[in-house]
């Protein structure tokens, strides 16, 4: 749906919002939301970044030792409130360690 959406946002300029709705078959509303929506995911993006680099940091300070588990134990511990599960969905999107 993002790429829908996404084409929308660039072609409602050309054309209007509900003729570009109609063709995809997706509710005005929806799209609204989704356009509403944006600036939300933008700040948990660059939240999820800040957490990958802290994530980094100390995964690299284990010597690539620590885990999952380790490093949200970890940032606990320094008082970074963060679900064990984002931390374990953060790190598999990070590069393996050679």
């Amino acid at each position: 749906m993002n790429a829908i959406y996404t084409f929308i946002e660039a072609e409602k300029t050309t054309y209007g919002v509900a003729f570009l709705c109609r063709l995809p078959k997706v509710a005005r509303s929806s799209f609204y939301a989704w356009l509403a929506a944006a600036k939300a995911r933008a700040a948990r993006k660059a939240a999820d970044q800040d957490l990958v680099h802290e994530i980094t940091v100390i995964h690299v300070a284990s010597r690539h030792i620590y885990g999952v588990p380790r490093i949200h134990a970890e940032l606990r511990r320094l008082g970074r409130a963060v679900n064990r599960k984002r931390v374990a969905r953060l790190m598999r999107t990070l590069p393996a360690a050679a």
